[in-house]
């Protein structure tokens, strides 16, 4: 195991187990994947973090090196579940497009939101050097070249190129940042 791999699971283990809604969120704090879970957060995180059963790593919508912090909103109950979801989804798609593929309309009525746990699962160090241009850019490309690539080898879907778009969008901001 890497010094990398063994921050990132000392991380999780502080990451509530609880049920919820989580963000997954890039270098730059900002969310890029938001999710559920109704067996535990840190047990679905931790599958996202690790590629294993994860749909939205295996088919290339999020590349997770540059996934640096999990938010979570722990809830006592699975009917609060989906409402939460589809707000905080609405909420933070609204500003900058996740990476999802399919879009959540939030649900009508205000949504009350409990407490964010805010935990980072990269060194700071390591996190800082990421956010370099000349590091970030070219990752970024080679991710965007992937999901092109499996759109058109593996499944023309809809919600693949509403991640595609997500992610050309903010493949632009990273392109600013490094001229």
């Amino acid at each position: 195991m890497t010094a990398a791999q063994s921050y990132r699971g000392g991380a999780l283990s502080a990451l509530t187990n609880q049920i919820g809604v989580y963000a997954l969120c890039d270098l730059d704090q900002n969310p890029i994947y938001v999710g559920q879970s109704v067996d535990g957060i840190r047990t679905r995180v931790r599958r996202h973090l690790t590629s294993a059963r994860s749909d939205v790593i295996a088919n290339r919508q999020i590349d997770v090196w540059e996934i640096a912090f999990v938010w979570a909103w722990p809830v006592a109950t699975k009917a609060e579940v989906e409402p939460l979801e589809r707000s905080i989804f609405a909420h933070y798609d609204a500003k900058l497009p996740l990476m999802n593929g399919k879009a959540m309309i939030a649900a009508p009525g205000a949504v009350p939101w409990p407490q964010k746990q805010v935990v980072q699962v990269i060194e700071e160090e390591e996190r800082q050097s990421r956010l370099t241009p000349s590091n970030r850019l070219p990752r970024q490309i080679k991710q965007y070249d992937l999901l092109v690539d499996y759109i058109l080898n593996v499944k023309e879907a809809p919600h693949l190129k509403r991640s595609l778009d997500a992610h050309f969008e903010r493949m632009v901001r990273y392109h600013q940042r490094f001229l």
